[in-house]
């Protein structure tokens, strides 16, 4: 059951959990479903592959007594695709979009007895401009296509808030300044002025503290968290950047007090860290560092793109740092919020991306446009991700490089990201036929069959050079001439070695179970030995269905000593 707070970065004491059992109706038939894992998956208590587009879930519920008077918010964290919301059978709002949370004022349709609460879910498995990502259509899933989800993927919960509330919160560090921007909005309700209290500590000491009269619904704080003015030298505070060696994060506790002297309370937290392109190279607080990244699809055996639990997140993260990675970047998945949380404190880097859509219309590029703002939104606060990734592989713009319209959605895609957030690199287009962006990104699984040494041989020789990459790549590497400006070159996906014999089987290459080994060194030695590369990314960090090419297993257990994976890896450094 998923009964941890669900927004980490926001959290408010008071709240009640809706996941657990609902009914389900699938073609008019009551069945009984485990909310927040989808249909499809076994922890559901379905377990099954459907047809229907739309799918409907009940469930009866009581508010506390002791929040009547204030307004009372119904809190979605993604369905998939788009839904309706009734309370007591009145229409309270609804969502479009299978990646991002929504919440609904639900104060005036409760009658503060029992209640219901009805969503309506639409999902078009087989409509091509939907961003689904993995989701495969067909019947079947196969080759590199997952099982489709269909339906309430994250949790569902209520809280209680004052007229006088926060609404957003967002944390902009500056190292060089030793200073951290506080942006905040308050709701509409707010009778101004208001009383705005922030208090900033780490390791329980305070960092900084202020009360503002906030005659404005927007404001803006700067922060002096390293008190620099106060030194006349280089400042002693890189202890408290944040990086996967040292995730130190500031703690904000965040008053809004109203005339009336309600109070509205959020805990939040945010890391001193500055990501940036310069030199061809990728630098973390100011000094070169080079990414040891692994793929990550996101899906678990018996729960899909829903994890099993909270400890789930955090031992996927605990497994692959023990495995010698320091970040991932997530594919084709918009991720829950507590696996960002985890990311956070524990230290690991994460390339966020976007699901993508498989047919390009004006209106499947406008929904997913719109969806990607809100991701955008959302995980804004979170200091392990530092890359933004939108498009992968030309999926959903195959005919970029001669499609006017598909190559200015990419360029849209990257100016969009930029002009949300200046703290961050983006990648429009991950693979090949680039656009904007600030990393060359480039996919090559060419490395060689076991034997094949004129592969082998091609495959290291063309990693030296960047004129050599295009050997390599399924595509150019551009979408148009002249683009490349000296970023940074990472390979994003490469590796994808399944063993023989195993289950699935399916895999870019496979070797049995005791040549894996030596066989993930000769790949990792030939990036390693580049001089253009400065990261990578491994495919892949666990098995999927019939995709068996992880260094997990499908029940995220090791398949190899970590330790052996770890000591191959330390070959690769700037």
């Amino acid at each position: 059951m998923r009964e941890e707070y669900p927004r980490p970065d926001f959290v408010r004491e008071e709240w009640m959990s809706l996941n657990g059992e609902w009914d389900f109706y699938l073609n008019g038939v009551k069945r009984r479903i485990q909310v927040p894992f989808v249909c499809q998956s076994s922890m559901s208590g379905i377990g099954e592959r459907i047809d229907e587009d739309r799918v409907v879930y009940e469930r009866t519920f009581h508010v506390p007594e002791t929040w009547q008077g204030r307004k009372i918010l119904m809190n979605f964290g993604a369905v998939d695709y788009r839904c309706r919301v009734w309370v007591n059978g009145q229409m309270a709002g609804g969502h479009e979009g299978g990646n991002t949370p929504f919440s609904l004022d639900i104060t005036m349709l409760l009658s503060w007895e029992e209640e219901t609460v009805r969503v309506e879910v639409f999902d078009w498995l087989k409509d091509e401009t939907i961003a689904r990502g993995k989701q495969f259509w067909e019947e079947e899933p196969r080759f590199i296509w997952y099982t489709p989800s269909t339906g309430i993927w994250q949790s569902v919960w209520l809280e209680p808030v004052d007229e006088d509330h926060l609404e957003k919160i967002y944390f902009t560090p500056d190292i060089d300044s030793g200073t951290v921007q506080i942006d905040y909005t308050l709701a509409r309700s707010c009778k101004l002025p208001c009383q705005v209290e922030i208090a900033v500590s780490i390791r329980q000491e305070l960092a900084f503290g202020g009360t503002f009269l906030a005659g404005e619904r927007r404001g803006t704080v700067v922060a002096d968290i390293f008190q620099k003015k106060a030194l006349k030298c280089a400042f002693p505070f890189s202890e408290t950047f944040w990086s996967p060696e040292s995730p130190n994060l500031y703690d904000v506790l965040v008053t809004v007090t109203g005339k009336d002297g309600t109070k509205d309370q959020v805990r939040s937290y945010f890391g001193m860290r500055k990501i940036e392109a310069r030199d061809g190279r990728i630098y973390l607080n100011n000094k070169p560092y080079y990414q040891k990244l692994v793929l990550d699809q996101g899906y678990w055996k018996d729960s899909l793109i829903t994890a099993p639990s909270d400890e789930a997140y955090q031992e996927d993260i605990v497994k692959a740092k023990k495995l010698g990675f320091n970040g991932c970047r997530k594919h084709e998945k918009v991720e829950d919020p507590r696996f960002l949380y985890w990311a956070d404190r524990l230290g690991f880097l994460v390339w966020e991306a976007m699901a993508s859509f498989w047919m390009y219309t004006p209106e499947g590029a406008s929904a997913f446009m719109r969806e990607w703002t809100e991701v955008i939104q959302r995980d804004y606060n979170h200091p392990s991700i530092v890359v933004w990734g939108m498009l992968n592989e030309s999926w959903g713009v195959p005919s970029i490089r001669a499609d006017h319209r598909q190559k200015a959605f990419s360029k849209a895609l990257y100016h969009m990201a930029h002009s949300l957030d200046s703290t961050r690199l983006v990648i429009s287009n991950d693979g090949w036929e680039m656009t904007e962006t600030d990393i060359c990104a480039f996919h090559a699984y060419c490395h060689g069959e076991r034997g094949n040494r004129r592969q082998q041989e091609k495959f290291a020789d063309s990693l030296r050079t960047l004129e050599g990459l295009e050997n390599i790549v399924e595509k150019p590497l551009f979408a148009e001439s002249g683009v490349y400006r000296g970023q940074p070159v990472i390979l994003t996906e490469f590796g994808g070695i399944s063993i023989s014999g195993s289950s699935g089987e399916w895999g870019y290459t496979s070797v049995e179970k005791e040549e894996f080994l030596g066989e993930f060194r000769r790949i990792i030695k030939a990036v390693a030995d580049s001089p253009e590369i400065c990261g990578y990314c491994y495919t892949q960090l666990a098995d999927v269905e019939q995709e068996a090419n992880g260094l997990l297993t499908q029940e995220h257990d090791y398949k190899f000593s970590p330790e052996k994976i770890k000591e191959i890896q330390e070959i690769a450094a700037l």
